[in-house]
């Protein structure tokens, strides 16, 4: 009887710290996102909260390709840069995660942190770092050298999203393909894939909205020919305040949103069988 006359008050002071503190970060989170949506659609001059009015105008100016050229140029250099980054991650990160799978737990445990340490270095250190290297071995900042400094910074969140995915597969799985008499490209075509193909999908969602993201690294590895869309959108910030920027930034957050629902629906057959 005592117990149960102390317990609605620790739930109760539960229940109002994790509501009342993820309201707020839901709001923290959420508002932003609002606020420069809102001000995408201004029939104002500048970047203004409340905004003046309502107008598709900056839509329209930023889908122009005689206003908005530049920024047409950027954005496809982002989307090539983070598509790339994509598959250079695959490339590396879905056979060390095979791979890592089928060692003893001890040595994962040793490796592991190695292949996880660009989550955990500032990419900003890495990319000035990564262009003192680059300058020293002879090579010149291009759209490749930031391809792979992107690779090396969020490749890592591939793997870690396919690893996750590796551990709950059963291995008499590949070892039943094997016995059956297939092939080991078979049984990775046929079995294992298939199976790790949700983390594959969500790593790659992480790694190319990363690399689309990105400014540190690009900052320091893309040579002048190579403009990518954030550092475009922070130079019309510097220079103007131009409302475009915000309508750039309803246009990621469409994209973004579109991309979940996507995968979520591809997804969640996977999931229920």
């Amino acid at each position: 009887m005592h117990n149960k006359r102390e317990n609605p008050i620790p739930a109760f002071l539960y229940k109002a710290f994790v509501f009342g503190f993820g309201g707020l970060s839901l709001i923290y989170l959420v508002a932003p996102i609002i606020i420069a949506i809102t001000m995408s659609f201004t029939s104002g001059q500048s970047l203004k909260y409340p905004p003046q009015g309502f107008s598709i105008r900056w839509y329209e100016a930023l889908f122009d390709p005689i206003r908005s050229g530049t920024e047409h140029i950027a954005a496809g250099n982002s989307l090539k840069i983070a598509a790339l980054a994509v598959l250079g991650s695959l490339l590396f990160a879905v056979p060390a995660t095979i791979g890592m799978a089928r060692m003893k737990r001890s040595t994962v445990s040793s490796i592991e942190p190695l292949l996880l340490a660009p989550l955990v270095l500032p990419s900003l250190v890495y990319g000035l770092a990564a262009l003192i290297v680059a300058n020293f071995v002879g090579f010149q900042p291009s759209l490749w050298l930031t391809v792979t400094g992107h690779v090396v910074v969020f490749g890592p969140l591939m793997y870690r999203a396919a690893s996750v995915v590796a551990q709950g597969i059963n291995p008499s799985l590949a070892e039943a393909s094997t016995v059956m008499g297939a092939r080991w490209f078979t049984t990775l075509r046929r079995v294992i894939l298939p199976l790790l193909l949700p983390g594959i999908l969500a790593g790659a969602f992480l790694v190319f909205i990363q690399s689309l993201d990105n400014v540190s690294v690009s900052l320091f590895l893309a040579d002048a020919r190579t403009t990518v869309l954030p550092l475009r959108m922070f130079a019309l910030i510097e220079e103007s305040l131009d409302v475009r920027v915000a309508a750039m930034s309803g246009v990621l957050i469409a994209l973004t949103l579109v991309v979940l629902l996507v995968a979520r629906r591809v997804l969640a057959p996977q999931k229920q069988t």
